[in-house]
């Protein structure tokens, strides 16, 4: 079968750096915190051009806490609100009403998740179709005076417009908070993703552009402020031992992953590199097709954590690649404002077009560092005989 991903070929090929990084965690005694955390937080900071790098336990960790750190707190409770704060009922409108942070209707659930349990509530802007990213002009409709935030998502590994975004941030004193989960090493202007606004949140998920072997996350941001927050947050509101000034969560990263996520943030650069000539190929092979490709704006630097490609009757292709024992996914099937979770916002089908039409017709072909030239050709042959055949 040609994978999507494969994370154990990328274990196969660092096996002995690998396993020598895991002996030396297992021989410290030293599983949570301590050098191999504070390491790889360095290392990634200076990979992003950013001041702080804290690292937790998920991406959804990564960004649930950054939010945390930059939302109005509402009083009781835990941080970010009370018991059932950004739940999402009816019922808290009015005064009392969360913080509202805009952001994208086609991602993952985390995105909006960490909205909810930082106390928040989730307001959707439309995508722009060409990147499938926030687009700045529907954002500006969805402000209102109890806007608070933007979560724009690098999504599939290209950044978001963000000097329209940034720019709407300043003028309304709102926090920009990343989610560059699906986009480590990516640039924008020649910036990389992670240092592009307040703070940012990646994932080290193992089918991750740099994906550990279980979970893993990292804040990253210029403001002490920020990083000394997320750091009492990911352990207990700690400030130092057995002295809590606030409640906080049990999300920090533990040592084996970092021993890991150091080795191989060595050879981030080289494997997005990689897929960018994997995309290339594709590019190639696809070219004068019905298959729409996607678009790499000028000022972004694409690094293909998913190649997602756009055509009619997707799903009868997609079943037709599996026959031929292709990895194709979908990425995501479902918008978030239909997803049953949020059905108390009351959105229908036609709320958000371009995300809605992107569900429709999105499919994921097999990307990653360890992929042959020639699987990608392979790949190619079988979706154009399956559009052909349509």
């Amino acid at each position: 079968m040609i994978r999507q991903a494969d994370p154990a070929r990328q274990y196969e090929a660092l096996k002995t750096e690998i396993d020598a990084a895991v002996k030396r965690v297992l021989a410290s005694g030293r599983y949570i915190g301590g050098p191999e955390v504070e390491g790889f937080e360095r290392e990634f900071a200076r990979a992003c051009g950013v001041t702080h790098a804290v690292a937790v336990a998920s991406g959804t960790d990564a960004l649930r806490l950054a939010l945390l750190a930059v939302l109005p707190e509402k009083r009781g409770g835990r941080p970010g609100g009370g018991e059932g704060a950004g739940r999402g009922s009816r019922r808290d409108a009015g005064a009392s009403a969360p913080a509202e942070v805009i952001t994208s209707p086609l991602s993952f659930l985390a995105s909006t998740e960490a909205i909810s349990q930082a106390g928040g509530r989730p307001v959707f802007a439309d995508i722009d179709p060409d990147t499938f990213t926030l687009d700045p002009r529907a954002l500006e409709s969805a402000l209102t005076g109890r806007t608070r935030a933007i979560l724009p998502v690098h999504l599939y590994g290209h950044p978001a417009d963000l000097d329209p975004i940034r720019e709407i941030g300043a003028r309304r004193d709102l926090a920009i908070i990343e989610d560059a989960c699906q986009a480590h090493g990516a640039r924008y202007r020649g910036r990389p993703a992670g240092s592009l606004g307040t703070a940012a949140g990646f994932s080290f998920y193992p089918t991750k552009n740099l994906g550990g072997c279980g979970e893993g996350g990292i804040v990253t941001t210029d403001d002490a402020s920020i990083a000394a927050k997320v750091r009492r947050l990911r352990d207990h509101g700690q400030v130092e031992r057995y002295r809590h000034i606030e409640e906080g969560y049990n999300a920090r990263l533990d040592a084996l992953q970092a021993a890991v996520l150091r080795v191989k943030l060595t050879r981030l650069e080289a494997w997005n590199d990689r897929r960018r000539e994997l995309a290339g190929r594709y590019r190639d092979r696809l070219a004068g097709s019905p298959v729409v490709l996607p678009i790499e704006r000028p000022t972004a630097r694409h690094v293909y954590h998913q190649f997602t490609v756009r055509l009619k009757g997707r799903d009868r292709v997609r079943e037709a690649l599996r026959g031929r024992d292709i990895d194709a996914q979908i990425h995501y099937p479902i918008p978030l404002h239909l997803q049953p979770c949020y059905a108390w916002m009351g959105f229908g089908e036609g709320s958000f077009p371009e995300a809605e039409r992107a569900t429709r017709e999105i499919l994921c072909l097999p990307i990653h560092p360890e992929m042959a030239l020639e699987q990608v050709d392979q790949v190619s042959d079988a979706l154009l005989d399956a559009v052909s055949a349509g």
